[in-house]
């Protein structure tokens, strides 16, 4: 389970905080077991500083307090704050990133979705980025693709990972399809076939509003015996 420290302090040299904390991220380059630091100042007062840093699990937190590094630059810290630093250890019980859950939820409902119903989480401006057009694709444009895809295969995504960072959400999948229908003037074939992609989507007030995709549409062809297989 994730496991995040809060480490809370008041200091008027914060420059020279943020500066010490650089020297920590370089010195522990390979070694530190932190995977996401986040440093927030008190609107209501300008000296009040809360750090929190997220770690793998509670035993990774304390091997990196082990490092000799660490020890170090905690003196340092101490000798900037106006008082000793308190610090809070917390064990994640619950961690939604929200749009990523969204995202998670079209893979997961594509190839049993209408269109119509498939398209709710997305704005209405919504822009789709697909190599395979010639041009970009609006909502109403994207809701037609989609429904092609419907009419040449029965189909389903697998996600395998995700990764959110501010407004974007990255899902890396799997599709796994069989040939139904017509498909770039191939006819069906009911041959099983298999493709790996990544989509990012951007997000606006909880909806996509943006999306990019990458896949292997060669692979899709050579399965379904349009083009070469390499050797």
């Amino acid at each position: 389970m994730t496991f995040v420290q809060l480490i809370d302090c008041r200091t008027s040299r914060f420059d020279e905080m943020n500066r010490l904390m650089d020297r920590w991220v370089e010195q522990t380059r390979g070694k530190r077991t932190a995977t996401h630091a986040v440093v927030g100042k008190d609107l209501s007062d300008a000296s009040h500083f809360v750090e929190i840093v997220e770690f793998p699990s509670y035993e990774e937190a304390m091997r990196n307090s082990n490092l000799p590094e660490t020890e170090r630059i905690f003196r340092e810290l101490v000798a900037l704050c106006d008082g000793m630093p308190t610090f809070t250890d917390l064990d994640v019980v619950r961690d939604e990133q929200l749009n990523r859950g969204v995202a998670r939820e079209f893979f997961e409902e594509a190839g049993r979705g209408e269109p119509e119903a498939m398209f709710e989480r997305f704005t209405d401006d919504y822009v789709d980025h697909d190599p395979a057009n010639p041009q970009d694709l609006g909502l109403r444009g994207t809701r037609e693709e989609y429904a092609g895809w419907r009419r040449s295969f029965d189909f389903s995504f697998r996600v395998d990972d995700q990764v959110a960072e501010a407004d974007r959400v990255c899902t890396r999948w799997t599709w796994t399809g069989r040939h139904t229908g017509e498909f770039l003037g191939i006819a069906a074939t009911e041959q099983e076939v298999t493709m790996t992609g990544t989509t990012w989507h951007r997000f606006r007030d909880g909806s996509i509003c943006e999306g990019w995709w990458q896949y292997d549409r060669a692979g899709l062809l050579e399965q379904l015996g349009a083009v070469a297989q390499t050797p």
